[in-house]
């Protein structure tokens, strides 16, 4: 085991409308400087990660993506009337996987075109949560037709089977609510124009207050057992932090004619989820410390084969509750992911994504929430804060990795039997790997506070008042309910909204921002540059920024089609490019595909080498 000569990397925030500044290497300084040692030469090389490690990579995104996805099932179950359901727990859970591997999928093919994993966020939880704690209609289906009724739940004896299917029904009514109102959105353009005006004071108070969103679902998991959580947190860190730096010779995952001449790679802190993950869970198996709850336990019925198709079970029940739900589910699920895309793009050294990116982006995160919503899940797919944080951490993101993962969810969903795998994992476990992601989140967050003038004073009470204000009605509304309109729709709408602490920082960031007077530079958004993120986008040559806006085009296939768009869904292809500005030759887009600190592929003219200072 060799230990590597590290070089500083730099992350860069830029505007919107350009991409990728393929800067070549600056000389190397005569002096020896400060240096990061998690970054190591052979991560800033071209080319993708090898298929054998790529596979390994995809598979640690999986461990993290179960984190989400049992916190969210296991936590909307037990708010759930008593009884059994009608289907397994498996099935519900492959129903998930199944969409979120859709989803996935699609969204990095023609969607936002950065490497983001989909998952059931908890921005779809709470309204959930909301929407099965007051009082649940029961269905009753009318003779003669397959209407249904609704009367309101009067006696104890009414939390039965049919209560329980039905408060399932009514969510994942709110789900396909949720999809249809954010792929409406997002073919109207309006996640882009509003994502052009939120500079770094609307974006990382929503970061931070993202990091912060999620402990006490941390807490809840890891107060299972304190002592594997720890320990899973302890060898997280040093495999991250402490040996990031160090090297093992690479194992025969690319052949031997590969162009890189490098032989030794970072592994520790390339999988510094999966090997803690892997260590803890057995010692905790040896000990007998698996448990597996009752909510998520096993049951016969579960196949091993099984493909999920829309009304299997029941179709969504669609009530007015369920229509309030659905629209705070979509503007928090807008919201959590404007605020992912800004991030990997930073992490990837990307500019802001540009307008019609983020406007695909959300259309197919509303397509993956209606079909998860007909599949019978309860929670949508939104991109997942966790898993960027994992590229952070591991400095480490690339689409083939996360297609990878797109298949495998695919394939994890068509088996509910090893779907149920999923659930063995310890919950402390899954609770420890989800507080270091959100913890990498939410420095990420007050990292991005640089980029503004935060000894204004302006800046200091948006920034303070944002957060605060995110964190505390959630708060208070739980401890001191008060809203009670008298109409239930309107209820589930107000307590929703007013409980989404990432809804709330944003809206909040964004009204401040951009009604308290600043100057441009103050705001962060440097002189004549109207994109988030942008202080720094002077320095990147123009060149190199016309190549880094191919990263956020549509793939070659694909850009056949933009002439067939309507004109009002204009707002999803690129805007005309001024020939005037193009010198040298561009990059196909797709040839690009692998954006990565270290393994994203060369275009010609270019290089994937990482600034350092």
């Amino acid at each position: 085991m060799s230990r590597s000569h590290p070089h500083p990397v730099q992350l860069q925030s830029m505007g919107p409308q350009d991409a990728l500044a393929t800067l070549p290497p600056p000389p190397l300084p005569p002096q020896p400087a400060v240096q990061n040692p998690s970054s190591h030469p052979w991560a800033s090389q071209g080319g993708p990660p090898p298929w054998g490690l790529s596979c390994l990579l995809a598979l640690q995104h999986i461990l993290v993506l179960a984190s989400l996805l049992c916190v969210s099932h296991l936590l909307l179950l037990q708010n759930l009337p008593q009884g059994e359901l009608s289907y397994s727990p498996a099935q519900l859970l492959a129903s998930s996987l199944f969409s979120c591997g859709v989803s996935t999928t699609l969204q990095i093919w023609i969607g936002s075109r950065l490497p983001l994993v989909q998952a059931p966020s908890l921005e779809f939880l709470v309204p959930a949560l909301v929407l099965t704690s007051q009082k649940l209609p029961l269905a009753i289906r009318t003779p003669g037709n397959s209407s249904l009724v609704l009367r309101l739940c009067g006696g104890p004896g009414c939390h039965g089977l049919a209560l329980r299917n039905t408060s399932l029904r009514e969510v994942s009514g709110a789900v396909v609510v949720s999809g249809v109102l954010q792929g409406t959105l997002g073919l109207l353009g309006s996640p882009g124009h509003l994502f052009s005006h939120c500079g770094p004071l609307v974006l990382a108070p929503s970061l931070v207050v993202a990091g912060f969103s999620a402990h006490r679902e941390v807490s809840l998991f890891c107060s299972t057992h304190w002592g594997l959580a720890l320990l899973l947190i302890l060898v997280m860190v040093i495999c991250s932090q402490h040996l990031g730096s160090c090297q093992l010779p690479r194992c025969p995952w690319r052949p031997a004619s590969a162009s890189s001449p490098h032989t030794h790679i970072p592994v520790f802190r390339l999988l510094s989820v999966l090997i803690p993950v892997a260590c803890v869970w057995i010692i905790s198996a040896l000990l007998g410390l698996s448990a597996i709850p009752p909510e998520l336990s096993a049951s016969p019925k579960a196949p091993w084969i099984w493909l999920p198709h829309p009304g299997e079970w029941d179709w969504p029940l669609l009530t007015p509750r369920a229509v309030a739900a659905g629209i705070s589910m979509a503007l928090a699920a807008s919201t959590s992911s404007l605020g992912c895309y800004a991030l990997c793009g930073r992490l990837l050294q990307l500019p802001s994504p540009p307008p019609h990116a983020c406007n695909r982006g959300l259309s197919l995160e509303g397509l993956g929430s209606v079909l998860a919503g007909l599949l019978g899940s309860p929670l949508g797919t939104a991109s997942s804060f966790p898993n960027v944080g994992t590229v952070s951490l591991i400095q480490a993101g690339s689409r083939r990795v996360a297609h990878l993962v797109g298949l495998l969810c695919v394939g994890l969903g068509l088996s509910p039997r090893l779907a149920q795998l999923l659930t063995t994992i310890p919950l402390p476990v899954l609770g420890g790997v989800l507080g270091v992601t959100q913890a990498v989140v939410l420095s990420t967050g007050f990292s991005s506070f640089h980029l503004a003038d935060i000894d204004s004073g302006r800046n200091v009470f948006i920034v303070g008042f944002s957060v605060f204000m995110a964190l505390l009605l959630p708060r208070w509304l739980q401890e001191a309910p008060v809203l009670s309109t008298g109409w239930s729709p309107l209820d589930v709408l107000l307590r929703s909204l007013l409980t989404e602490p990432i809804f709330l920082a944003g809206l909040l960031g964004f009204l401040l921002e951009n009604t308290i007077p600043g100057t441009r530079l103050e705001r962060g958004l440097g002189q004549g540059l109207p994109s988030p993120f942008s202080t720094q986008e002077a320095q990147v040559p123009q060149k190199s920024r016309e190549k880094a806006a191919k990263e956020y085009q549509l793939p070659f296939p694909t850009q056949n089609w933009s002439p067939c768009i309507p004109q009002p869904f204009r707002c999803l292809c690129p805007l005309p490019e001024d020939p005037r500005n193009e010198e040298g030759g561009a990059c196909e887009p797709g040839e690009t595909a692998d954006l990565l600190l270290g393994f994203g592929e060369q275009c010609p003219e270019s290089s994937r080498e990482l600034r350092s200072q």
